[in-house]
């Protein structure tokens, strides 16, 4: 349970109330343990006695045992779901909060789907079993070390049963647990697979339907649901045996009791209501470790989930600031240098995605980034706000090595409309102010107009304050790419950064977008992924990447007169045989 007690840390601030907690659970079993004596009592001084009073007296006192057992299980369970709810939403909120601090290689190893499942699932998991260990697990153990030490007071030959039935039950328990625990983790493995094709299903569910794939999704999913099933299966069909095997054995206990206890009534040296008590004595005992037993299953799962949980808080974000970062200067510029800069997402062992890329952004200029699909286009622009660090190389923003920046203010000085644009739940006004929450409503609506957002925002049946469904569905792509580039105007950021943010507009609104961010970037330092050659024609400089590597630099005019890729490019996307159309000129 190594990985359990890990996650202890984060019951400290309730550990007061888990305190009383045990406290109450420790005060109910003394009144528990108080019956058996009293029913031995009512037993040999009242009915052997015929003391009618003696009876009436001691069942009064059983019953206020009881009464106030039940008040003080009661007072546990609301300080016992107390605490529990607490601590889990404590490691959710940790989780959370170490996922967002890591670094996007950290997101490529573990995905979205599998961190939904250690969030929800895991955490319930172990939340429960916080909840089981201030009630059922601590009860149990307290429970059975009262009962044999009444029993031994009441009758120390009873007591030699336990110590030959007790090891057994231990051991049959312990023999399971190890068994179960790397299944239950496997469990967790099956559930992890069955919400990724979950999630991709229902994410994807209008490509789905638009190339007729139900039959094939319905498969997968099948698949994958059929493989949890069938573990949890064999996980269950190893815990059936525990539960009878157990009552075997508690009722050979039982036998015993009633077969050695019978003779020593009989031989005069034992007493009816001892016998009685002793049996009560030796039920509640064995009984804790059956219920343990019954929680084999939980524990052996609940430590798989923890494990997993701690495999996410221990993670170390692969992008770490230094102890003594480099703030920018009041006064910078946004001059952005790729030096030499080589990376591989795997690190120096890995295939390279970029090889000795240099290239100069000044202040005010636009450079334009064109490759084919894969080049490292991408890859290159999340170097520049430490996504990812590089592997050889450096990047720096108005000469100093952005692995030297603080983090924060590095990404707070960089505006980015990323290829795959996200808009999250709330208003469209909220969603343009997202990385600036402070920004007035006038600075939001000049953030829209000059990504040709505002004319569509006023023309929604409530403005800027209409809603945005899940995932932006009520807005088309190219909608959403200009709602993206309006949120990454608005940080008015030294460098802006726009991933292939237009593939989705059409020309007639991509030219009205050019035209107005050449007026809102004279200040900036702009890099723009181009996959049309159209978006890259007013470019100040255009880099032209091939398999990771600078095939040629220059202006458009420069490009089409020296570079063989580039008229290639231009040639099959707007010219015939290198003749452009009219409406490109």
């Amino acid at each position: 349970m190594k990985s359990l007690r890990s996650l202890i840390r984060f019951l400290r601030p309730y550990r007061w109330p888990a305190i009383i907690a045990l406290i109450l659970l420790a005060a109910q079993i003394v009144a528990d343990l108080m019956i058996p004596n009293l029913t031995q009592r009512a037993i040999d001084q009242g009915i052997a006695a015929g003391d009618l009073a003696m009876v009436w007296q001691t069942a009064g006192i059983m019953l206020g045992a009881a009464v106030v057992s039940a008040a003080l299980a009661v007072c546990n369970t609301l300080l016992s779901v107390r605490v529990a709810q607490s601590f889990g939403a404590d490691i959710r909120r940790e989780i959370v909060k170490t996922v967002q601090s890591w670094s996007f290689g950290n997101l490529d190893r573990i995905r979205t789907g599998q961190l939904m499942v250690r969030t929800t699932s895991d955490v319930n998991m172990v939340q429960m079993i916080c909840m089981m260990g201030l009630r059922i697990l601590t009860r149990m153990p307290l429970l059975m070390v009262g009962s044999i030490f009444m029993l031994i007071r009441t009758s120390s030959a009873m007591a030699t049963i336990i110590a030959v039935l007790l090891p057994v039950l231990i051991g049959a328990m312990a023999l399971l647990a190890t068994k179960a625990r790397p299944l239950f983790k496997t469990v967790q493995e099956r559930l992890d697979r069955l919400n990724n094709v979950l999630q991709e299903n229902l994410a994807g569910v209008r490509v789905v339907k638009a190339f007729v794939r139900n039959d094939h999704e319905n498969a997968r999913f099948e698949a994958a649901n059929l493989d949890l099933t069938n573990q949890s299966i064999h996980v269950f069909q190893l815990l059936s045996v525990l539960m009878p095997l157990l009552m075997v054995i508690l009722n050979l206990g039982v036998v015993a009791a009633v077969w050695f206890g019978g003779r020593y009534v009989i031989e005069g040296s034992l007493s009816l209501g001892a016998l009685v008590a002793s049996i009560n004595y030796l039920m509640s005992s064995l009984f804790p470790v059956m219920l343990l037993g019954s929680l084999v299953g939980p524990l052996a799962a609940a430590e798989a989930s923890a494990g997993r949980i701690l495999e996410v808080l221990d993670d170390t974000p692969s992008i770490q600031e230094i102890a003594e970062p480099v703030p920018l200067p009041e006064d910078a510029a946004g001059h952005l240098r790729l030096e030499e800069v080589s990376f591989s997402y795997d690190g120096n062992g890995g295939d390279p995605v970029l090889c000795d890329v240099s290239l100069e952004a000044r202040p005010g200029e636009r450079v334009a980034i064109l490759g084919e699909t894969g080049s490292g286009k991408s890859s290159l622009v999340h170097l520049i706000p430490r996504f990812y660090d590089v592997t050889e190389g450096r990047v720096t923003l108005d000469g100093i090595d952005v692995r030297e920046l603080p983090l924060e203010e590095l990404r707070s000085r960089i505006g980015m409309a990323l290829q795959e644009t996200v808009l999250f739940s709330g208003t469209v006004r909220d969603n343009i102010r997202y990385g600036r929450p402070e920004a007035t409503d006038d600075e939001v609506i000049e953030a829209a107009r000059i990504a040709q957002a505002h004319d569509f925002i006023a023309a929604l049946p409530n403005g800027y304050d209409t809603a945005v469904g899940q995932r932006g569905v009520n807005f088309s792509g190219g909608q959403k790419q200009r709602l993206a580039i309006a949120r990454a105007l608005l940080v008015k950021p030294l460098v802006l950064i726009l991933d292939d943010s237009t593939s989705a507009v059409d020309v007639d609104t991509e030219a009205r977008l050019e035209e107005a961010l050449d007026a809102a970037m004279r200040d900036m330092t702009a890099i723009v992924i181009a996959q049309r050659v159209s978006t890259a024609l007013t470019a100040d400089r255009i880099v032209v990447l091939e398999r990771g590597r600078v095939a040629a630099t220059g202006t458009h005019e420069e490009l089409l007169a020296t570079s063989p890729i580039y008229q290639e490019i231009y040639a099959s996307q707007l010219g015939n045989g290198g003749a452009p159309h009219e409406h490109t000129a």
